[in-house]
């Protein structure tokens, strides 16, 4: 009895964790391919999981910064989903690259024309978002995650320092410190360049080691039938010398 008793109170305790802690791991997130430095341009991922075992996510809304807006925000093609960007007029325009920006987007929104993201999956939602703010550490998205049973979660809660986690909170994309250059511009031609050169040196490498393998090979099979060839010479000398006898 005691014994069953443990394993229920184990099974009960480990559930509770399961629960308490799901909510974790169905937060809608925002974090960039690379690194999203200040006053640079970065590729930024929306990810958002599915929780529900009943229902896909049939559309996502996302909300951007007002206080630090973005002249740039262009949204990857996704199959199986219509994009629309809205755009706002700013109170103070923005100067980009000698240009004044008198509208910025305020919102972009994912609506899927099929199924959408079913129980069990996730989805990323890349957009191309600049220049970066210099100024701040960090971004706030509010976002609005609709189902298909019209369930509507809304990732809008800011966190406050030295509060815990809120329950639903907004996806905040962290800056990082500017480049030497005072920008960040992603992967450069300079870079695909030196990537694929150490691709070429590496099947050379490769190919080299290959080439000596072979060489290897050949040399240890000529010997084997040499060595098989004396062998048999031997054995036929052997076979003379005891008829002979």
């Amino acid at each position: 009895m005691k014994a069953s008793r443990l394993v229920a109170t184990g099974a009960l305790a480990a559930c509770a964790v399961v629960v308490l802690s799901a909510p974790a791991f169905a937060h809608v997130t925002v974090q960039p391919e690379g690194t999203a430095a200040k006053g640079g341009y970065a590729v930024v991922d929306f990810k958002v999981p599915n929780e529900r075992d009943d229902a896909s996510t049939t559309k996502l809304e996302v909300t951007f910064p007002t206080d630090h807006p973005l002249a740039s925000a262009l949204p990857e093609p996704i199959n199986g989903w219509n994009i629309k960007v809205t755009k706002s007029k700013l109170a103070k325009p923005l100067e980009v690259h000698g240009k004044k920006i008198s509208e910025a987007v305020s919102k972009i929104t994912w609506t899927a024309d099929g199924k959408g993201i079913e129980p069990g999956y996730f989805e990323k939602f890349p957009v191309s978002v600049g220049a970066l703010p210099e100024d701040a550490d960090e971004l706030t998205f509010k976002a609005l995650q609709t189902y298909s049973d019209n369930e509507v979660v809304r990732w809008i809660e800011v966190q406050k320092d030295g509060a815990e986690e809120p329950q639903n909170p907004a996806p905040v994309l962290t800056l990082s410190a500017a480049s030497e250059d005072g920008h960040s511009h992603g992967s450069t031609a300079k870079d695909a360049s030196d990537e694929t050169k150490t691709a070429e040196n590496t099947a050379a490498d490769t190919s080299a080691a290959s080439g000596g393998s072979d060489t290897t090979a050949r040399v240890l099979a000529v010997v084997g039938i040499v060595v098989g060839a004396l062998g048999v010479a031997y054995g036929v000398l052997a076979g003379r010398r005891r008829s002979d006898a």
